[in-house]
């Protein structure tokens, strides 16, 4: 071989090496994380705050019975929706400024596909539009009445979502108002986001809020967005979020999540160094509190937030439980 001819080869390889070596590494060295040394945790199902417990238990019976992860978290996340009670999804959801209860969710599965609905009004199940949006169109996201339509022919029932509760809080507010602000829920339990794992090792997650109590007519939070309020990628994990909407749309935070974990991260570690560069990208943090939640592919969850009362709810065969997560900042 010529020296030049050997000399410029060297380099080459020597390059090579470098590059590996700094981050540039082979495809499938960038698209899977490391596999532990024990058995995979699976099934597991992971969803956000308290009202994740009774969520659990419904995605938990179809995990246990081999079910799909995304069937388990659609039906999952359906109890909540449909649960009167809760102020912050679905059904008894607070409505916008103008008393009117919109909806916004989304879906993905293990194989990419997702589906989303937007302002969606009269629906009790909108996880369920969205997943009809995923299966039975071209299109990731229908909004407004649009969405509506959609739901009707799906045969979806109409119904009135405003309850009586619900009315009396948001007349109270229209009398009181300062400054026509939309209220800040300062209990922080709005939201539903849901991730699974399931036996055959696949991930899906779901999202589903009825947003920011007496926002603006036509906002629309992070919930229904892929990659801000939930991303899966198979091969890594999947992440979901909580909280102010706008600020976890600014930095695309489970998406952000998911890809800290693809550099080696750790659910929880991908959690809080997202959190940080929320923190880091807004002036003022009065009220800003968001929550990250992380399902990876070996089966390890974790979640971390802003301030402090984030938890979640934790289902695996050996137990169940509801997990205070860590955070920044004491409020």
């Amino acid at each position: 071989m010529k020296r030049r001819t050997f000399l410029s080869s060297t380099a080459l390889a020597s390059l090579g090496v470098l590059f590996t070596r700094s981050g540039f590494a082979s495809s499938s060295e960038r698209n899977t994380i490391k596999q532990p040394s024990s058995p995979i945790k699976k099934p597991v199902v992971v969803s956000t705050w308290i009202h994740g417990m009774d969520a659990n238990k419904a995605a938990w019976s179809l995990l246990k019975a081999n079910k799909s992860a995304l069937d388990a978290v659609e039906q999952g996340v359906r109890v909540t929706e449909s649960d009167a009670t809760n102020r912050s999804v679905g059904l008894g959801g607070n409505p916008d400024r103008d008393g009117n209860v919109t909806l916004d969710a989304c879906i993905m599965n293990h194989e990419s596909e997702c589906g989303a609905v937007a302002c969606l009004q009269n629906i009790e199940n909108p996880i369920s539009v969205a997943r009809k949006v995923m299966e039975g169109t071209p299109h990731v996201m229908i909004v407004g009445k649009g969405a509506e339509e959609f739901a009707y022919e799906k045969g979806f029932p109409k119904k009135n979502l405003l309850t009586d509760e619900a009315k009396t809080a948001w007349e109270k507010w229209k009398a009181t108002e300062e400054l026509k602000k939309p209220e800040i829920n300062h209990e922080n339990h709005d939201t539903i986001g849901m991730l699974a794992i399931d036996e055959d090792g696949n991930l899906s997650g779901a999202c589903t809020t009825s947003g920011w109590a007496y926002k603006l007519p036509g906002r629309v939070g992070d919930s229904p967005i892929i990659g801000a309020g939930l991303f899966v990628d198979n091969e890594i994990g999947a992440a979901c979020a909580t909280g102010m909407g706008e600020a976890v749309i600014r930095i695309a935070g489970s998406h952000t999540v998911v890809e800290l974990m693809r550099q080696g991260k750790t659910p929880n570690e991908a959690c809080k160094l997202a959190v940080e560069r929320i923190i880091a990208k807004h002036k003022d943090l009065k009220g800003l509190q968001v929550g990250f939640l992380a399902l990876n592919k070996n089966g390890e969850a974790g979640g971390y937030s802003t301030y402090a009362g984030f938890n979640y709810a934790y289902t695996d065969n050996a137990k169940a439980e509801l997990i205070d997560a860590g955070y920044e900042m004491e409020w």
